[in-house]
């Protein structure tokens, strides 16, 4: 009597094709011939897609891969830099429909004065 192979012999077995459909079988919930997969299906395949690529590619490849360290966390110590927000050159206040607050209140004023 044959016994069905384990989940780990399955695995070993994977090709990059099957791997490749079940990934996308996860992300778009259709199988490559354009039926739906079951949530059980999705949950199974995820399984092996994560499995797989423990074994076959480099962390940073694999999914749900996030950096350990980000820049912010590594710069705490640096000093804060001030920002200083001015208009891009050739930029006129008021362009693009977006009015000076404070242009905008004095001809406002000075409208309300004129009636």
């Amino acid at each position: 009597m044959s016994s069905a192979p384990s989940f780990e012999q399955l695995i070993d077995s994977m090709t990059l094709e099957v791997w490749h459909n079940m990934r996308r079988a996860v992300e778009t919930g259709r199988w490559p011939d354009g039926r739906t997969v079951s949530g059980e299906q999705r949950e199974l395949c995820l399984q092996a897609v994560i499995a797989w690529e423990v074994r076959n590619l480099p962390e940073e490849e694999r999914t749900g891969y996030l950096p350990q360290h980000c820049k912010s966390e590594a710069d705490q110590d640096a000093a804060e830099q001030p920002v200083s927000l001015q208009p891009a050159r050739g930029a006129t206040p008021g362009a693009a429909g977006v009015a000076d607050p404070r242009t905008a209140a004095k001809e406002s004023a000075g409208k309300q004065g004129e009636h």
